[in-house]
């Protein structure tokens, strides 16, 4: 029996079957009906970094467990075992209200907490990894739990082992975050230290001023269908940088580890006249850059079309190759 799929994109989505899990021991019903029907399981959740095609080949497994426990503390610091279904802003808000900090920057990242490790999310100056203690999850094949990590998530700029080696074998279940209790603020990210001023610097004003920016600069999933961030900011190398730098002199850059340099890829797409380009259902956000829409009739092929020509423009211009976040499952 075929199931609907959400995503963010509104694109239309059949998988051959959803199971919908809390535990471990609910996996092993889809095992089976993957072992019987020559079908893959994926594990998806709130479908906010995918760009799915009309009929999945597959069995989608979704984690419901909502639950936050407290594993440890200490005078300083509070560590968390969070369901993989729970709400990734949800849980940023009641992180807050608990006196639990550090999240603040990455407040209003749509999805779930289980998809949160697969893409390193990371926002306004911070990323997922600073936090992560422990992965808890089964595999998709034997249904056999296993714990990775922080370590073992080879967790680097929006990438991971679950985007890698791990990719559709595992199912993350429950990730181990540990949590300042002492109010320490980042508010390097220039746009968020322009936004804050001369003003507070608490957790809580770091998280208004965050849900504010994202609000003002990014379009509503619901009101005009989106993954959020569609290109990853490119990682260039120092002769990449000079070369890039001789075509355009004015152009950001943010130093990174190993003589390596960041550039924002919604300024090489603007830069490029793109923002606001449609191609059909699908377009450039006029909002932001760096987002694509879609008209809430779009197919995968329109996005991927928009996607590649985007890429085209870029590498045409720039001499950059820009990568998207979101997978593209076929």
């Amino acid at each position: 029996m075929s199931s609907r799929i959400v995503n963010t994109l509104a694109l239309p989505c059949v998988a051959h079957r959803l199971f919908e899990v809390s535990g471990i021991e609910d996996v092993r019903p889809a095992i089976d009906w993957s072992q019987a029907s020559g079908l893959p399981l994926c594990a998806l959740g709130a479908g906010s970094n995918v760009v799915l095609p009309p009929e999945l080949a597959a069995g989608v497994v979704k984690v419901c467990d909502e639950s936050v426990s407290v594993l440890s503390e200490t005078t300083d610091t509070v560590t968390l075992r969070v369901g993989a279904g729970k709400g990734w802003h949800s849980l940023v808000s009641e992180t807050l209200q608990s006196g639990f900090y550090g999240f603040e920057n990455l407040a209003l990242i749509p999805g779930l907490v289980g998809a949160a490790p697969v893409q390193n999310i990371g926002a306004y100056g911070r990323e997922l990894n600073e936090f992560v203690v422990a992965v808890h999850g089964v595999s998709l094949h034997s249904g056999e739990p296993r714990s990775l990590s922080a370590e073992e998530c080879k967790f680097a700029y929006r990438d991971s082992i679950f985007k890698h080696e791990l990719r559709d074998q595992f199912l993350i279940t429950h990730v181990d975050l540990c949590l300042g209790k002492v109010p320490v603020v980042n508010v390097d990210y220039p746009a968020l230290r322009s936004s804050l001023g001369d003003g507070e610097r608490s957790p809580l004003a770091v998280f208004e001023a965050v849900v504010a920016l994202r609000r003002k600069r990014l379009p509503n999933p619901d009101e005009s269908p989106n993954a959020g961030s569609f290109f990853k900011n490119p990682i260039l190398s120092a002769e990449q940088l000079e070369e890039l730098q001789s075509i355009e002199p004015e152009v950001p850059v943010y130093s990174v580890a190993n003589e390596q340099f960041k550039v924002p890829a919604a300024w090489l797409i603007e830069r490029a006249g793109l923002r606001g380009f449609s191609m059909g259902p699908a377009s450039i956000s006029e909002q932001h850059a760096l987002v694509l829409v879609t008209d809430g009739k779009a197919y995968q092929a329109d996005v991927r079309e928009l996607a590649k020509h985007v890429q085209k423009v870029v590498i045409e211009r720039f001499t950059v190759m820009l990568e998207p976040e979101p997978r593209f499952y076929d």
